[in-house]
């Protein structure tokens, strides 16, 4: 095991699958998981929303456990067990009282590599995921984020929502599970990650230990992405039953490995992030009460990814809010003083250092960033990175955003 950068170490595994570990000392509680390289955009064409499906049925039973088994394993200790998907990730995790490592460790293993997928069980989750399809369409200021994306992405699979459609979860059966498992869950598509009290050589050694019965035999051929086709910009209006204008404008920008992706991050952060000093908050709540909310975004992936500015607004005011959007990002020159920026990046690095204290959230990201980079990106030189960063780096990360494409869900 070798590359270690303050509390974190990582390594490979006898059967390949990487591993990071983050050293909590003190700490009485414990993370461990699993993050795989396998979300929406690794469905081919009928299987759209297999992968979101496989997350949440892999629960319900393996070779000796029953879901109820699988359910009272974590929690019977007090911990829970997770699991989320993305367009390009699936992650399994718990999180537990720090003595019960070998535990979850057991049984995230058993989870990925023996789940049968019993279908009396797919059955039952067919329905919840049928309730969550329609909680999400009833809430816009979701849904419109996967519309766009939709319509950017146009001709990829990066386009379609993850949770797919009550059409194709139907079509899901335990030959279908078990195949997107076999062909996209193996040592070589993942990453375990660990943070906690214990040592490096221990965790590693129990990765070793129940890790190993994950191997790289590859019955399928698994789905490579391919970059998504560069589309024509859009301006489209869809009336859905809504008491306010719902407006994303939103571009192409560089992706999740893109060396330019922190000016991108720090751009955003001053136009729209969660301060209520955002540019765009400024202008469109604060100085005028037009919106109750508004914020910008990016969604990075391996090879591409999304800058958006969205906001709600009364139907009537929804062209002037563009206009002051506009505005404002055309402004971006004349706003990029030197005084203002250094205030930014002291902002934004605060805001850094704030969430570098979740420590969930700090071992996924750590995760992901060995998943995609095979290295895990430190806190210190993302500092250096945006303490470096010129007005210039911040105008040229801007330009994708100055002719954006509009999608708008309105009542009119």
């Amino acid at each position: 095991m070798n590359n270690k950068s303050h509390e974190t170490t990582t390594g490979v595994l006898p059967n390949g699958m990487r591993a990071v570990h983050m050293h909590c000392r003190g700490s009485a509680v414990a993370i461990f998981g699993l993050i795989v390289k396998a979300g929406s955009r690794n469905e081919r064409n009928d299987e759209q929303g297999l992968a979101h499906f496989v997350e949440h049925t892999i629960f319900k039973g393996t070779g000796h456990r029953r879901s109820s088994h699988i359910i009272n394993r974590m929690e019977a200790v007090g911990g829970e067990l997770n699991a989320y998907t993305t367009k390009e990730e699936t992650v399994i995790y718990s999180i537990f009282p720090a003595a019960h490592l070998s535990r979850a460790a057991e049984l995230i293993a058993d989870l990925t590599r023996d789940s049968r997928f019993p279908d009396q069980e797919l059955d039952k989750e067919r329905e919840v995921i049928a309730d969550e399809i329609d909680s999400y369409l009833d809430t816009p200021s979701e849904a419109i984020y996967d519309d766009f994306e939709d319509l950017i992405f146009s001709g990829s699979p990066l386009g379609h929502n993850i949770l797919g459609d009550k059409t194709s979860i139907a079509r899901f059966g335990s030959d279908a599970c078990k195949g997107f498992v076999k062909r996209n869950y193996v040592p070589d598509n993942m990453v375990a990650f660990y943070s906690g009290p214990r040592g490096a050589d221990a965790v590693f050694k129990v990765m070793e230990h129940y890790l190993s019965v994950i191997d790289n035999e590859k019955p399928g051929v698994m789905t490579s992405p391919v970059v998504p086709p560069v589309n024509a910009a859009f301006d489209r209006k869809n009336i859905i039953a809504t008491h306010q204008s719902h407006c994303l404008l939103g571009a192409r920008v560089g992706s999740y490995l893109d060396k330019d992706r922190y000016a991108t991050a720090l751009l955003t952060n001053i136009i729209g992030g969660p301060g209520m000093n955002s540019l765009l908050n400024v202008e469109l709540r604060e100085r005028r009460g037009l919106v109750y909310n508004v914020e910008a975004s990016t969604a990075l992936y391996s090879d591409c990814g999304l800058m958006t500015v969205y906001f709600g607004c009364d139907p009537s005011d929804s062209r002037r809010c563009r206009d002051i959007v506009t505005r404002c990002i055309d402004s971006l020159p004349d706003r990029l003083t030197p005084s203002r920026l250094e205030a930014a990046k002291k902002q934004y690095l605060g805001q850094l250092v704030i969430a570098s204290e979740n420590r969930e959230n700090s071992v996924l990201e750590a995760a992901r960033s060995l998943l995609w980079r095979n290295y895990v990106t430190d806190v210190s030189d993302i500092e250096n990175i945006i303490k470096g960063l010129d007005a210039s780096d911040l105008l040229s990360a801007a330009e994708p955003i100055k002719t954006p494409s509009v999608l708008i869900f309105s009542p009119e």
